[in-house]
């Protein structure tokens, strides 16, 4: 375990009109220089090794900032170099550190869409511009809109291609054949009528916006997100880079049966893939410090003007959710605390913050294969320890009201275990 000495506490203003301008970042106050009290340390130490050994994860990467009181970083375990004989699961490799780059999956949609609002900032688009006044020969998305492609509410489908992900990583994808995978599949309504997960939504969003801006995708992340934040590891890799950039840990995941079912028996080394198989819903490398300064930007809206801040955080409610979680922009709100989850082959990992208090979490595990929601439940346990640190006249951190304590996302966790430690030894069944 790491910790720095003190934290960069960020004062962003929204940005002018102005593309290529560089978000100020004057240091203020050191609100949370030293380490959190012992008690809640050794209760975060100990969420996140459960948050490992139910993953089935050789390691992690976490971090947890509350203004006012401290941090705390750690990065427990291996790098996960190669699997166990004895146990079946990932190790080895050396150990961990802070550092280190990672995939953050699907947490890429929230910059994509951050994008799209830095456009209609610009007037360049229009957040309910229709999809076919940039792209006039794609059949089949008459309409759709920019904006319900970012909320998942276009009503396009979400193919079933885990496996094909995850048992063949390396395979590069035209966006477009994702794309009409998503066409293709069962609509879940008319656009704008309900909210379903649609990552080909998301390619879609990408393939409008190169057209409507005449520029590719990491231009338009280095313009907008990374260039303005001083994210310097953060990167959107090509489709035939198919390393991590810079020291990493490898990723892990079960492999998949055809039906999608996960073999816990033979665990894959997916570090190396494409991209392609996520582009711009998924496919960006960073690392815990620039998560950090993305999720607290995220959270505040510090990137945008005042209207499109609003209009990101204006939430609908996810199919099945909880009433106390909806999904903005790309992004969603939980409670008092917003972020997002990411998903790919190899990582899961969470960024949640609060925009009011700066109270802060991103957490990385290298093994994909229990889904990001696993991720946000080991996100809101940590910040539901967090939330009860001391930070003066007998306050807590925050003042935090949650919808769930400490032990409802230990217990979220457990349910959505899918390869724990001691699984190796359950062969899938067939199929």
């Amino acid at each position: 375990m790491g910790l720095a000495a003190t934290l960069l506490v960020i004062l962003v203003l929204p940005l002018s009109a102005c593309a290529d301008a560089a978000v100020p970042q004057p240091i203020g106050p050191d609100q949370a220089s030293g380490t959190l009290a012992p008690d809640i340390v050794d209760a975060l130490d100990a969420a996140l090794a459960d948050g490992i050994a139910l993953a089935g994860a050789s390691g992690a990467i976490a971090g947890v900032w509350v203004p006012g009181a401290g941090q705390w970083l750690a990065s427990p375990g291996s790098v996960g170099t190669a699997v166990d004989p004895g146990t079946g699961r990932p190790g080895g490799g050396g150990v961990l550190s802070t550092e280190m780059s990672f995939r953050i999956g699907t947490q890429t949609t929230a910059m994509t869409c951050t994008v799209l609002l830095r456009l209609v900032d610009e007037h360049r688009v229009g957040l309910d511009d229709p999809v076919t006044q940039y792209l006039t020969r794609q059949p089949g998305i008459e309409g759709i809109t920019l904006r319900q492609l970012c909320q998942h509410t276009s009503g396009l489908g979400q193919p079933q291609l885990d496996s094909q992900f995850v048992n063949n990583p390396t395979r590069t994808w035209p966006p477009l054949e994702l794309v009409s995978g998503g066409l293709g599949s069962a609509r879940v309504g008319a656009p704008g009528k309900a909210w379903s997960r649609s990552e080909p939504g998301i390619q879609l969003l990408g393939m409008a916006l190169e057209a409507a801006t005449g520029d590719d995708w990491p231009t338009l992340y280095n313009r907008y997100v990374f260039g303005p934040l001083g994210l310097h590891a953060t990167s959107y890799p090509g489709p035939q880079e198919l390393d991590v950039p810079g020291a990493h840990p490898h990723g892990w995941a079960a492999a998949l049966t055809g039906a999608g079912t996960p073999d816990c028996a033979r665990m894959l080394d997916v570090t190396r893939l494409s991209t392609s198989m996520a582009g711009v819903a998924g496919g960006v490398v960073s690392t815990l410090g620039d998560l950090r300064t993305w999720s607290q930007a995220l959270a505040t809206g510090s990137l945008l003007a005042t209207d499109t801040a609003r209009q990101q955080w204006t939430t609908v409610a996810e199919t099945g959710a909880p009433d106390w979680r909806g999904y903005g922009l790309g992004a969603e709100q939980l409670g008092p605390v917003r972020g997002s989850t990411g998903q790919i082959p190899g990582y899961l990992s969470a960024t949640l913050s609060d925009p009011d208090s700066g109270l802060t979490v991103v957490v990385m595990v290298n093994d994909s294969s229990a889904g990001e929601d696993f991720a946000l439940d080991l996100a809101r346990r940590l910040v539901a320890i967090a939330a009860q640190t001391p930070v003066s006249d007998g306050r807590t951190a925050a003042d935090l009201e949650l919808p769930w304590t400490a032990v409802d996302a230990a217990a979220a966790m457990r349910a959505d275990a899918v390869c724990p430690a001691g699984a190796a030894d359950q062969a899938a069944p067939a199929g």
